[in-house]
């Protein structure tokens, strides 16, 4: 990795280690230690998904204007403003105001990171950096978590202002890292207009809706999103206690299942989807999800004994694992390269906000029915799991040999006497 690439990594452990340093503990902050109540405390979660979908497609725009680096920097300005603000608000008002600046700021960081990953790779090395991004990832929240967890008591209000002072410490730091990089020369929308501005984003838009493969991509996607990570912290783990008695020890021995799985078997498996179809690996992906949807039925549905039903709950947990491991090198790698040149921070925008929207709804929906309808809640998922595996072969089909088979292209040109191809968001 050269610098710049170290650098955005860095940028990548250090926002996920924020992230995971106060989110797990603003409910019991809000509704206790500040005494508003599980309404606002709910209110404050849907916040910060609320803001992310407001404020995700006008960053797309302005990293395609700007560049990934000016706005990275606003977004970790706004996210230690709203994280300062957070640790000494006292009423509601206050609350939901500062945890939307909060959720806005950490939300535009996601496609601002991407997108200067995919501007410091190249093809050959973008699958490994974004392997390397999501384990990052993982290890700062595991690790933010823990950490926050050992500071933060319940009955002092002051230990949690000391907790998003630190957060924001630690955004204003990050400033200062990233500040730092230097990104190599890409193509931007120069200032412009206003009205002719407006058409560029409105062409932009219609052009992104255009691209088959990159819809059929986004409906992947939310599909991904919503049928996993949707279901992590409301659904899965509301039926795994209805459904299945499982201890809130036991939940967290799962949730250590998941981690470990990432930690462990990230780089084994990036060495073995590297060489594979990304469509076939997404395809892959369904399927073994499908299985651990099947060991959540059996541990909630089967009239196992309860070391079984923990067994099988903390295995379905580790089997959502390796399908994370699987996708993180495959699903954003794709998404750049479907990018035509110089709107890779419109397609990540697009995508992350198709994320967002999933993990709005997939606790809305999930958490309602697991608690009260276990076999349909079981049934449904697994469905979804296998529609995964349906979507992604059709998606295959729209796809280019570049773009589904990018380490195939690269040897055919090498072979007959050229240069490995360029990333096809450069060719467009």
């Amino acid at each position: 990795m050269g610098a710049a690439m170290r650098r955005i990594h860095m940028g990548n452990a250090l926002s996920a280690f924020g992230l995971g340093f106060t989110v797990p503990y603003l409910y019991v902050y809000v509704a206790q230690v500040r005494g508003l109540g599980a309404v606002t405390a709910g209110s404050v979660l849907a916040v910060f998904a609320v803001a992310a979908l407001v404020v995700l497609p006008f960053a797309g725009r302005a990293i395609v204007r700007r560049g990934p680096l000016p706005v990275l920097l606003a977004a970790l300005v706004a996210a230690a403003l709203g994280a300062l603000c957070l640790g000494v608000s006292a009423h509601a008002a206050t609350v939901l105001g500062s945890a939307a600046v909060l959720g806005a700021g950490q939300a535009v960081m996601q496609p601002a990171l991407a997108t200067m990953i995919v501007e410091c790779s190249s093809a050959e090395t973008r699958s490994r950096a974004f392997a390397v991004q999501f384990f990052l990832q993982n290890l700062g929240l595991g690790i933010g978590g823990l950490i926050g967890g050992h500071l933060v008591d319940a009955g002092s209000a002051a230990s949690f202002t000391l907790l998003f002072a630190i957060e924001a410490a630690v955004f204003m730091a990050l400033v200062v890292v990233m500040a730092t990089v230097r990104m190599p020369y890409a193509p931007r929308v120069q200032d412009a207009p206003s009205q002719a501005g407006r058409a560029a984003g409105r062409a932009s838009r219609r052009r992104l809706l255009a691209d088959r493969a990159m819809v059929r991509l986004c409906v992947l996607g939310f599909v991904l999103f919503f049928a996993c990570y949707g279901q992590f912290e409301s659904g899965l783990s509301a039926y795994g206690v209805e459904a299945a008695g499982i201890s809130p020890s036991a939940l967290g021995t799962a949730l250590a299942a998941n981690t470990g799985m990432i930690v462990v078997a990230q780089f084994l498996v990036l060495r073995f989807v590297e060489r594979r179809r990304r469509s076939r690996v997404i395809a892959g992906v369904g399927l073994v999800w499908a299985v651990a949807w099947l060991a959540a039925g059996y541990a909630g549905l089967g009239h196992a004994g309860q070391t079984m039903a923990t067994a099988a709950f903390v295995s379905t947990y580790a089997l959502f694992g390796l399908g994370e491991v699987m996708l993180s090198p495959t699903l954003a790698p794709l998404v750049a390269d479907l990018a035509p040149e110089g709107m890779a921070g419109q397609y990540n925008s697009a995508f992350a906000l198709v994320k967002q929207l999933a993990l709005a709804v997939g606790p809305a929906v999930g958490g309602p029915m697991a608690a009260a309808w276990h076999a349909p809640y079981v049934a449904t998922f697994l469905g979804f799991s296998l529609g995964i595996s349906v979507l992604a072969v059709r998606l295959g089909r729209e796809l280019t040999d570049a773009q589904d088979r990018p380490w195939a292209a690269r040897n055919r040109v090498v072979a007959r006497g050229g240069a490995p191809a360029e990333p096809l968001s450069r060719q467009a």
